[in-house]
């Protein structure tokens, strides 16, 4: 009897979040009518996922404007229901249904990469944290080690595909304060290329990569060891042999700024 309960009452919590969620009838609900009281629960639902992509999504929803952002993320939340336990994490399918969608919801293409952009720095911000390597660990190798070397990039990089040059627009709306004069944007041109984004201390960065940078970023997420990240080097210069100075001068960027983790004990 317990047993039966118990089913009968989840059932009733199944179809009450369905019709919250406004995908199924009211009455389905319940035998006795639900209105206006399921009105409330529906309109809190919304109204806080909507508030959670507008935290997410701050630089987009000011590019889009309030009411042609509120449009998309009525949209959205009708396409992709919260299903994680936290409400930070909503929304992390946005930028692939805004390249998806048709023109007249989102209006200009570049759109689609202010959300990829948003959304790196916030998913860096929240990343695990792992201990950073240090430049005393690489002066100590022995010189016939570094050909083997593999280096493990930190758990808070991100490597992002843009196809427009948003970033000076981003930048300008992300010092913009809501209510003070509408600032003019730089016009975003079509532009091919990585954004880099990683969390330093409890700061965010980015910034835009040369080719060289990037496709050496990408051969160290894919563990390859320090002599490919020669070869690798040697494809992108002319000049073959400042191949291994390339690749020095970067890794010393990328010790600065904190990119490299410690290589994982485990």
């Amino acid at each position: 009897m317990t047993t039966l309960i118990a089913a009968d009452l989840a059932e009733q919590q199944r179809r009450f979040a369905d019709a919250v969620r406004l995908q199924a009838d009211p009455q389905d609900v319940l035998a006795a009518p639900v209105e206006p009281g399921l009105s409330v629960y529906r309109h809190a639902y919304s109204a806080r996922l909507l508030a959670a992509l507008n935290d997410n999504y701050t630089v987009l929803a000011r590019a889009m404007g309030d009411e042609d952002f509120e449009r998309l993320g009525r949209a959205y939340i009708d396409a992709h229901p919260s299903r994680h336990p936290s409400i930070r994490w909503f929304g992390h399918e946005l930028a692939d249904f805004m390249a998806e969608a048709d023109e007249q919801r989102v209006g200009h293409p570049s759109l689609v990469d202010f959300a990829r952009m948003d959304w790196a720095l916030r998913d860096a911000f929240d990343a695990h944290d792992a201990p950073l390597l240090m430049p005393e660990r690489l002066a100590a190798l022995p010189s016939e080690a570094w050909a083997g070397l593999v280096l493990h990039l930190h758990p808070s990089v991100r490597r992002v595909s843009l196809a427009w040059a948003i970033e000076p627009a981003w930048r300008v709306l992300r010092a913009w304060e809501p209510g003070d004069e509408q600032p003019e944007l730089p016009e975003p041109t079509p532009h091919a290329h990585t954004l880099l984004v990683w969390r330093e201390e409890l700061d965010t960065r980015w910034r835009s990569l040369e080719p060289i940078e990037a496709a050496l970023l990408d051969a160290v997420a894919a563990s390859q060891p320090f002599a490919q990240l020669c070869e690798v080097a040697a494809t992108q210069l002319a000049d073959s042999g400042a191949a291994a100075s390339a690749v020095i001068m970067l890794l010393r960027q990328w010790l600065e700024a904190g990119l490299l983790r410690a290589e994982s004990q485990g």
